[in-house]
């Protein structure tokens, strides 16, 4: 069974999304597995903090080390093979290829920053992969590890009622999907391409491929430059 782990400041903040639809329905049925972890357990004193000043000055607050330790060692002890993120905006950018990879494990560790980050130091003494979903900034890690675990859960055997559906998306082939039409068959003035009409499967594919290039280059000239020939 997939399973995710989420250390968190916020655990109610989760099964949020993934409770409903697909996700839901696969989650209910025990295709997948989430579990929620508080950090402020571990955290130290009477009010259980789990945060200090930067070292050197500087505006915000740091998660401490020594606390995350603690949540990651009590979350996921030796012996426990899943990947361990980070979800920060200086990660590597996820892409569809890692998503496919961690969906085809066993699960992951997920940490939910807050603040102004973590000690640095975490990062390498407990072998954290740092993943951005995107060049901005929010609140926390949680609304990213919801959308990496969406985009992995997906991919599950038995969730997406079209086993296929999956492999004609955007990034799937390393280009943006084609656009889908369906009825009614003029909408506004607005026709479904006649060569969708046509029943004719090669035409199809190979409108969908030109479109899907045109897409891309117009949008996404970067997947293009570094998609194979």
């Amino acid at each position: 069974m997939w399973r995710a782990t989420i250390l968190t400041l916020f655990p109610e903040m989760f099964p949020g999304p993934l409770g409903l639809s697909l996700a839901g329905d696969a989650l209910a049925r025990g295709v997948w597995r989430i579990e929620t972890k508080q950090i402020r357990e571990h955290g130290l004193g009477r009010h259980r903090a789990v945060d200090d000043t930067p070292a050197g000055g500087g505006p915000g607050m740091v998660m401490r080390a020594d606390v995350l330790a603690a949540a990651i060692d009590a979350a996921a002890p030796e012996g426990d093979s899943r990947p361990r993120l980070l979800m920060s905006p200086r990660g590597a950018p996820l892409t569809q290829q890692r998503v496919r990879d961690l969906a085809q494990g066993p699960g992951a560790v997920i940490l939910c920053a807050r603040f102004e980050g973590v000690d640095e130091r975490i990062v390498a003494a407990r072998g954290l992969e740092e993943v951005s979903i995107g060049d901005y900034i929010l609140s926390g890690g949680e609304i990213a590890a919801l959308a990496l675990m969406d985009a992995c859960v997906r991919l599950l055997p038995g969730v997406m009622g079209e086993e296929l559906s999956g492999e004609e998306e955007s990034f799937e082939g390393g280009l943006l999907e084609y656009p889908q039409y369906t009825r009614p068959r003029d909408f506004e003035g607005r026709e479904i391409p006649q060569v969708l009409l046509s029943g004719d499967h090669a035409k199809i594919a190979k409108w969908r491929r030109e479109e899907a290039l045109e897409l891309t280059r117009a949008r996404r000239p970067d997947l293009i430059a570094r998609k194979p020939d």
